[in-house]
């Protein structure tokens, strides 16, 4: 009697440990991605602080912001006139800089993601055309010039911010709050509404169209720290409050009818989310003027590089927005030195393109 042969055992493949590829885990990928976003965010305070339209040497920069350090001391050599440079004209601006940037970056990833649409920018509600219309107001009345540095601020955030009430209360049904589509036509409807009266009044005060509209395209001029001041403590709520609720957004993508099986309310979720995201963009808004594609281009950019989850989308969106909105105005206050060019012009020059290559690729997948 025979006995049949034993079969072959697979046949395998060993591979050296060294030639391995081991994926990253996502937690040191996220690690690894914020790293990068904190280090472009210093990268471009350092060149904003190098570099302007008074030439200092880097090594005395470098000195100079080092002898800040607690326990340091170095011998910069900076007059008084380039001390007053660097520490009351550049630092102020290069940290509004960084502020204004991770606003816009941070509030645009909320707004697409409550929304789930990726066009969704945070002027989507009407903060742009009520920032733009309490802006026009305080300066064709004279109150921005005869209030002192703070009128022109405030009359745009307030201004933002009951463009913001209005779309909202307009998108109530019976007291209760609707989808995002009611609250989008919404804030449509104000938008056009508060243009329109912000064109007439333009129409009759002629003399301050080139006021308005400098301010319209955006600046991050500064008198000093105030401003960096006011900004800060809002800063830090809003990106409190959107990170916390970046897990909640995650929920959300999936269905309002999942989400409500795991414990959350869609529709106040979503209200308290573009509430602190319309706060942070009316403030950013108030102390910059309107600078468009930070909170629609950045937020992009870091889906390609981190993925979906806004676990890290709303916080990398943040830095890099910050990081972006910094090296603008290093160009649009370098470009044609002494004069400067407006930030929402250089913005727009960088971020369209940016888009349309963005949008391109994205048409091109299958």
């Amino acid at each position: 009697m025979s006995v049949p042969a034993a079969a072959a055992p697979p046949t395998t493949v060993t591979v050296d440990d060294r030639d391995r590829v081991v994926p990253p885990r996502p937690r040191d990928l996220t690690l690894a991605l914020v790293l990068l976003g904190v280090g472009a965010a210093v990268v471009a305070a350092l060149a904003g602080l190098l570099a302007g339209p008074v030439a200092i040497a880097p090594s005395r920069v470098l000195a100079a912001l080092a002898d800040r350090l607690p326990m340091l001391a170095f011998e910069h050599g900076l007059s008084t006139t380039e001390r007053t440079i660097l520490f009351e004209l550049r630092a102020p601006r290069v940290v509004l800089g960084l502020a204004v940037g991770a606003l816009l970056g941070g509030s645009g990833a909320a707004y697409q993601g409550v929304f789930r649409n990726p066009l969704a920018d945070p002027y989507l509600l009407g903060v742009a055309a009520g920032a733009g219309l309490g802006a026009t107001l305080a300066i064709v009345t004279g109150s921005a010039s005869r209030g002192g540095g703070f009128a022109l601020p405030a009359a745009a955030f307030a201004g933002a911010v009951l463009a913001v009430l209005a779309t909202a209360g307009l998108s109530l049904r019976r007291g209760r709050p609707t989808g995002p589509a009611s609250l989008i036509l919404a804030g449509v409807a104000i938008a056009a509404l508060l243009a329109a009266v912000q064109t007439y009044l333009l129409q009759r005060h002629a003399d301050s169209l080139r006021v308005v509209y400098g301010w319209l395209l955006g600046r991050l001029s500064t008198v000093g720290w105030s401003e960096v001041r006011v900004v800060l403590p809002l800063l830090i709520v809003t990106a409190v409050v959107l990170v916390l609720m970046s897990g909640t957004l995650d929920v959300l993508a999936v269905g309002d009818e999942e989400a409500a099986t795991l414990g959350i309310r869609p529709g106040p979720t979503r209200a308290l989310v573009l509430a602190f995201a319309s706060l942070g963009t009316a403030t950013a808004v108030a102390v910059s003027g309107l600078i468009g594609f930070v909170g629609l281009i950045v937020p992009h950019g870091v889906r390609l590089i981190a993925g979906t989850r806004h676990r890290r989308v709303v916080p990398l969106s943040m830095l890099f927005g910050a990081a972006f909105l910094t090296l603008a105005d290093l160009v649009a206050r370098t470009v044609q030195a002494p004069a400067e060019l407006p930030i929402g012009v250089i913005t727009a020059f960088v971020g369209a393109p940016a888009f349309l290559l963005i949008l391109r690729s994205q048409q091109a997948r299958p």
